[in-house]
């Protein structure tokens, strides 16, 4: 068990680090960034490799690290509701995975993932935006939710089941220490 938690300690590192420089590959131009979803991958894989307990706490930090360090997003609004958005994705994607024993359950707990941190995403924002004396309409939340983000919705149901089962592929062929 020591070794699992240092694996996963590790794990989360190398994947808040990986949140830390993809989203430098779009930041040329916001809406490639806000259709791509950079931030997402490496949180949502780190609930599915290390569980909800690393997941979420990668989540939660991840935003604010990028706007200490890089100075964007802005911390508010932004960095808050992307925090809650993320924290919930890394805690849902890792606990449906853990609990769903069926075939194809890593697309169940993606899906399950995005449609929650969607929700958190909007309601943040709704509540957020308010305090700012701003609306923030439902069309406003289908547009920027799913609209806009089918993109990287899509590339993360492509790329996430992949690399998870590379990587259960390589751990099952690893010799242990």
């Amino acid at each position: 068990m020591k070794n699992k938690h240092i694996q996963n300690l590790v794990l989360s590192g190398v994947l808040l680090a990986l949140g830390m420089v993809l989203p430098l590959l779009t930041m040329q131009i916001k809406e490639i960034g806000d259709t791509l979803l950079p931030m997402h991958l490496p949180v949502l894989l780190c609930g599915l490799l290390c569980g909800w307990k690393w997941g979420f706490p990668v989540g939660l930090m991840l935003p604010f690290l990028r706007s200490l360090v890089f100075g964007m997003p802005p911390v508010f609004p932004n960095a808050v509701w992307m925090a809650c958005e993320l924290a919930t994705y890394g805690a849902v994607v890792g606990l449906l995975y853990s609990f769903i024993r069926v075939r194809g359950r890593v697309y169940i707990a993606l899906v399950g993932a995005q449609l929650s941190g969607r929700l958190v995403w909007g309601a943040a924002k709704a509540v957020l935006l308010g305090v700012k004396g701003t609306s923030f309409p439902f069309s406003a939340f289908w547009l920027g939710g799913f609209v806009d983000a089918l993109p990287g919705i899509l590339l993360q149901l492509l790329l996430i089941p992949l690399i998870v089962m590379l990587l259960q592929k390589r751990e099952k062929q690893a010799p242990q220490i």
